[in-house]
């Protein structure tokens, strides 16, 4: 693995409740190379999500994402 992470934001254009943005998260996290991917219910249109770019790029998250069904676009950090 790479000592370089890097993280982006997932904004979810759809407001999710609790277990939907739960379900999300861990969809994201599954993906090889992500380190983390962190939704709080008091934002629920916000995926913050670490990730080692040597395995896997900001699109791939993103396409996962809108594989669960939910409209995103993301934001860099």
């Amino acid at each position: 693995m790479s000592k370089t992470f890097a993280d982006v934001l997932v904004h979810v254009d759809q407001t999710l409740d609790h277990d939907r943005l739960a379900t999300l998260t861990k969809a994201i996290a599954a993906i090889d190379g992500v380190s983390t991917a962190e939704g709080h219910d008091a934002k629920p249109h916000l995926v913050i999500v670490t990730y080692d770019p040597a395995k896997v790029n900001s699109q791939a998250i993103l396409a996962a994402v809108k594989a669960q069904g939910v409209s995103a676009e993301l934001i860099g950090l």
